[in-house]
């Protein structure tokens, strides 16, 4: 039964403590990580609580790489898992985000991007992970990429992370920056009944007809625990549906079609955006991150100028919600995009303009946030 709503329980809340409330609110029950900052009171959180969850499993790990190798198995082993990490961190995990999507393991990773490139600055915030997250793995494959906002979003992203991962049988990455990540608020804890929260589909067939990577008719395939009966082959290279290595180019084709169609089909359910007064606009701002939330002021207050201005916040950054920014592109005469980068996510923006708006990048990359004032100056 949901709480009433004047009984709810309140917290003022780290967006790192939120994002392990919205975590456990959809059913993670393995968590293996190592320490980084910004990231690290994700970890320790997850340390104290997850100990007092059924069948809750915490592991610290000697490194990044072995985290992600943990929740994968965790995975495998029928968990909903979640590791975190920063910068250098999301760097060595990268051939296993490579392996956990080409054996279609759901899992969360949540990345709290940090300023600058090696080691960077620890302690400043920074969104210069957003290609990284979609592009940081070799070979051809999809990818989930999500991005919080607030405190209260870093929850409800967090679910959703987790519904997608199991949903869709893929990782998620969950991109915060540190502003994100480090901002406290006062949020309303979630109850049962808040979220829809999703599992995977299990196999209902008799063993001896299941085989774990065959297209379906939903086209994502049921995935049982490792160890319940059914036999699962699962190896990073090439293989067929049963899970076997295949260097046959027909069956090398179908696999990877498949995988990037059980993605593709489904755009409108992924591609997460809020419009804030986009309807009339003639200039957008095309935000995410704590940077979106800069971007809302600097609307309010561009709309008090008297100029129709907007803001389209993006929460998945990948697949790249082109369906929602292409009309806005086509809709107004300048489009404004403010980066903790050089110009990461503009370039997807530029890329699908094609010349139809002006559109203008306003970039930091001191550890230093951009202000709402920056952005109206842009906007006005």
């Amino acid at each position: 039964m949901t709480t009433p709503r004047n009984k709810r329980r309140e917290a003022f809340l780290l967006g790192n403590e939120a994002v392990v409330e919205g975590a456990l609110a959809a059913g993670c029950s393995f968590y293996a990580g190592y320490p980084i900052t910004p990231s690290t009171e994700i970890m320790e959180c997850m340390a104290k609580r997850l100990p007092h969850v059924p069948d809750g499993v915490f592991i610290q790990m000697e490194d990044e790489i072995a985290s992600m190798g943990a929740i994968i198995g965790g995975s495998l082993a029928g968990r909903k898992v979640m590791t975190a990490t920063s910068g250098p961190g999301f760097s060595l995990m990268q051939e296993q985000i490579g392996y956990a999507a080409m054996t279609e393991t759901p899992l969360v990773l949540v990345n709290v991007m940090r300023g600058g490139a090696s080691t960077g600055l620890p302690t400043s915030p920074g969104q210069g992970d957003v290609q990284q997250a979609r592009w940081g793995a070799h070979g051809d494959h999809p990818i989930i990429v999500l991005s919080a906002t607030d405190v209260p979003e870093c929850v409800e992203m967090a679910v959703t992370a987790f519904n997608f991962a199991e949903k869709y049988r893929t990782p998620v990455i969950l991109l915060l920056d540190e502003i994100t990540a480090h901002t406290r608020e006062k949020i309303s804890l979630p109850e049962p009944g808040d979220f829809e929260i999703v599992s995977r589909l299990t196999p209902t067939m008799p063993p001896e007809w299941y085989k774990p990577f065959e297209e379906t008719m939903r086209g994502v395939p049921p995935m049982p625990p490792i160890g319940s009966g059914y036999r699962f082959h699962v190896t990073g290279l090439t293989h067929d549906a049963q899970g076997f290595p295949t260097s046959r180019p027909e069956e090398v084709r179908a696999l990877t079609e498949r995988q990037f169609r059980k993605i593709d089909r489904f755009f409108e359910d992924i591609q997460l955006v809020e419009h804030v007064e986009t309807a009339d606009a003639e200039v957008v701002v095309i935000a995410y991150g704590c940077v979106a939330r800069s971007a809302r002021l600097a609307v309010r207050q561009a709309r008090e100028a008297g100029v129709r201005a907007g803001l389209l916040v993006l929460k998945t950054l990948y697949p790249f919600p082109r369906r929602h920014v292409e009309p806005l592109l086509r809709s107004t005469r300048l489009a404004v995009v403010p980066e903790l980068n050089m110009g990461q996510l503009s370039r997807e923006v530029k890329r699908v303009n094609e010349g139809h708006t002006t559109v203008r990048t306003i970039n930091r990359i001191d550890g230093q946030i951009i202000t709402p004032s920056q952005i109206l100056k842009e906007i006005a």
